[in-house]
């Protein structure tokens, strides 16, 4: 072979070597596989929500809606099952009232009214590793802690019960950070027959005996997905 024919070659090599290279498949990224076993979270959450005793609440509070705040747990198990463990407060300030046929008479007396949920629930999560939000659903039972206190309360004009209840639930949550999430949430809550004992409160009144309602919160999550 000639000086030039061999000359050639090489620089055929030199120039198609780069090509090759770039033609060559490159490893795609696996995707994280979903988490297996068990993982404990914590979470923190504020929020609002309304109530079904519109009335009631409207007349002692002037709304029937406002802010909770509250935290608690949640345990994983597998990629998606979750039990979640959680505490919340609702009060607001207001005055007491007295309702007939209708028609309510402030008294003139503060009180307040303060909520403190205690709720247990579980769902299924729809984790695909490929995304960053994981939507889910679930539903669950709650114990509701129901206060209503003035100063200068007379004996029996205080109201406190707790009564059982239930939740369903959904939402979706982002994950920011690998130990930490962002969850917006949506739940609806029934306490049958909470006021249906308290004949002297406004809700009661008005025919209303439930203590449920809307809720929506968010929640900052503290622990892997």
């Amino acid at each position: 072979m000639s000086r030039l024919a061999t000359a050639l070659c090489l620089a055929s090599l030199v120039t198609l070597a780069p090509a090759a290279q770039a033609q060559t498949p490159t490893t795609a990224r696996q995707p994280t596989r979903p988490q297996s076993g068990i993982r404990v979270r914590g979470f923190g959450e504020f929020g609002g929500r309304t109530f079904i005793a519109s009335q009631g609440f409207d007349a002692v509070l002037g709304s029937h809606t406002g802010p909770l705040f509250g935290g608690g747990v949640e345990v994983l198990i597998g990629p998606h099952l979750f039990v979640s463990f959680g505490a919340s407060r609702f009060q607001r300030d207001g005055e007491r009232v007295f309702v007939s046929e209708g028609e309510v008479f402030p008294l003139g007396i503060e009180t307040t009214v303060s909520i403190r949920p205690i709720e247990a629930s579980a769902g299924w999560r729809f984790a695909d590793p490929q995304r960053s939000v994981i939507p889910y659903l679930g539903g669950g039972i709650g114990w509701h802690r129901y206060q209503e206190t003035s100063e200068f309360a007379q004996p029996g004009d205080d109201v406190q019960f707790t009564k059982t209840g239930y939740q369903v639930l959904g939402g979706a949550e982002w994950r920011a950070a690998r130990w930490v999430g962002v969850v917006g949430e949506a739940a609806w809550m029934a306490v049958p027959g909470a006021f249906a004992d308290v004949p002297t409160s406004a809700a009661a009144a008005f025919g209303e005996d439930d203590l449920g309602g809307a809720v929506f919160r968010v929640k900052v999550v503290i622990g892997t997905r």
